[in-house]
């Protein structure tokens, strides 16, 4: 066998360059990701048990509701008023009350 042959033969066994490349990638992206997931899961559990968020001042503890349709109303406030304080109320009638 020529020299040059064997050469060519040992060459074709080995896998190509840019294969290699495309593994250490394949590997990175998937010790990338598990890590990524068990910090996801472990800082949590190392962080400590829950805390209550009752009575906690971090919390704006308003509720929201709804009125009825008999009592809507509009309020208006302007800066062209003489008051900063002053609100003009508009209800569903066409009424006003306050400032005005």
């Amino acid at each position: 066998m020529d020299p040059e042959d064997e050469w060519k033969q040992i060459r074709s066994d080995r896998l190509p360059m840019a294969s290699l490349g495309v593994s250490a990638l394949r590997l990175a992206l998937l010790f990338g990701s598990a890590a990524i997931a068990i910090a996801l899961i472990l800082v949590p559990m190392v962080d400590g048990p829950p805390r209550s968020v009752a009575g906690t001042g971090d919390l704006d503890m308003m509720s929201t509701g709804s009125i009825r349709q008999a009592e809507r109303y509009t309020l208006r406030r302007s800066v062209l008023q003489p008051s900063n304080d002053a609100v003009c109320i508009i209800r569903a009638d066409g009424t006003r009350s306050g400032d005005c």
